[in-house]
């Protein structure tokens, strides 16, 4: 081979193994962060009444009676976006170790954020699914509980406003 042709593969293999670097892992634990949203609506939404619920998240999508535990309200959604996904071809040159990979930018996902109802009122605020996103956990789930922590928050400052 030309001296030429190795550097251009060389230089080939340094941008693979570069891109290959961006990979996101499938367990992103340990980098991502709770959404902030999701994490007010666990706490936030305590205390909400069924119709409050209703008010700011609509009518569940499915319900569940668990006998003396309450009720278990369901808020399903499905979230399709465009994915934008680079897949490197996997290669080996002479002693550089194989490179290659994929990422994928922006997946859909689904959640359901559950609400489990006692005495007629949120106890507790619980999301399921296919809901994280690369940097974000729960993130697929803010739109169930971002108008109801602003509801919550609305409620709140009324009622302290009042109390004065």
């Amino acid at each position: 081979m030309t001296s030429l042709r190795i550097r251009k593969l060389a230089f080939v293999a340094a941008g693979i193994s570069i891109l290959s670097s961006c990979v996101i892992p499938d367990d992103t634990s340990g980098i991502a962060k709770v959404d902030a949203t999701t994490a007010a609506a666990r706490k936030e939404m305590v205390g909400l009444s069924e119709a409050d619920v209703r008010m700011c998240a609509g009518f569940p999508t499915a319900t569940a009676d668990v006998g003396s535990s309450g009720q278990i309200w369901t808020y399903q959604r499905t979230v399709q976006r465009g994915n934008l996904n680079i897949a490197v071809p996997t290669m080996a040159v002479g002693a550089i170790p194989a490179v290659g990979g994929s990422v994928n930018v922006a997946p859909g996902g689904y959640c359901n954020t559950q609400i489990r109802m006692i005495g007629g009122r949120v106890a507790e605020v619980a999301y399921a699914g296919d809901n994280n996103l690369p940097n974000s956990i729960d993130a697929l789930c803010v739109s169930t509980g971002d108008a109801c922590v602003a509801y919550a928050r609305q409620r709140n400052h009324k009622a302290t406003a009042v109390s004065r």
